[in-house]
């Protein structure tokens, strides 16, 4: 049975494109559907996530999702990730260092900040490491003629971050920006031990750059922005570190 976005608690964006903000850290996971593929950015916090997740994304669809892009490797953007057995996974050059070498760094951080120790402790066995790592830029095509760019934009929040533009299909339609934690609207962008403050501004200006004007900016945490929003954030961002220009 077709179902919209809103019965299952997601927003719709543009066609085909949508995003929910998910419980507990208000991780934002978007959607983008194509004829008979579908691109799932970032996973959520665990593996019971993910699989929920992978069960709305299908009704959404009406196929399984057969991409799954990571923005960036903290645990409540990819712990899920693991859920979507098949699906062709992309991340950032830097992400399977990340995953191979830091998995204790991975787990303590989730539990630090919450997430249920055995529920932590089955995500890391679990990682799945992506086969598609992005240096600089990658088109990718989803059947029906539409086709996503996946930007390598950082370090900046951490030192992978990757970001999903997506150009709208119908006329009129805006582009939608999937941000990642480059972005935050819901409080003030969190900066920990493996951000890169000094660099942080430069990769919002090749974001705003990417989407230009007129896009849609979607944050990794909170509401859907503009790209006023972005430059201010962007700012703020230089003064809080110091940075020039």
């Amino acid at each position: 049975m077709t179902v919209t976005w809103e019965e299952l608690g997601w927003e719709r964006l543009a066609a085909g494109v949508g995003r929910c903000r998910l419980p507990g850290w208000d991780c934002t996971v978007g959607l983008v559907v194509g004829d008979g593929v579908a691109l799932l950015v970032d996973a959520g916090s665990s593996l019971g996530e993910g699989g929920r997740l992978r069960t709305q994304a299908q009704r959404l669809a009406g196929h399984r999702v057969t991409h799954l892009a990571l923005t960036h490797p903290h645990f409540d953007h990819v712990f899920g990730a693991a859920a979507f057995a098949g699906a062709e996974v992309y991340g950032p050059v830097g992400m399977d260092a990340v995953f191979a070498y830091e998995r204790e760094e991975l787990r303590a951080d989730a539990v630090r900040n919450g997430l249920d120790p055995a529920s932590a402790e089955e995500a890391v066995d679990a990682l799945v490491h992506p086969r598609h790592l992005v240096s600089g830029e990658w088109t990718l095509g989803l059947d029906g003629g539409r086709q996503v760019l996946l930007a390598n934009v950082g370090p900046a929040h951490t030192a992978h971050d990757l970001v999903v533009l997506v150009p709208g299909e119908a006329p009129g339609e805006r582009e939608v920006v999937f941000c990642g934690d480059l972005v935050e609207e819901s409080g003030e962008p969190q900066a920990g031990p493996d951000a890169v403050p000094a660099q942080w501004p430069a990769a919002l200006d090749r974001l705003l750059d990417l989407g230009g004007e007129d896009a849609l900016y979607v944050p990794g945490h909170g509401a859907v922005v503009d790209a006023e929003f972005v430059r201010r954030q962007r700012d703020a961002l230089a003064a809080r570190f110091g940075v020039s220009g």
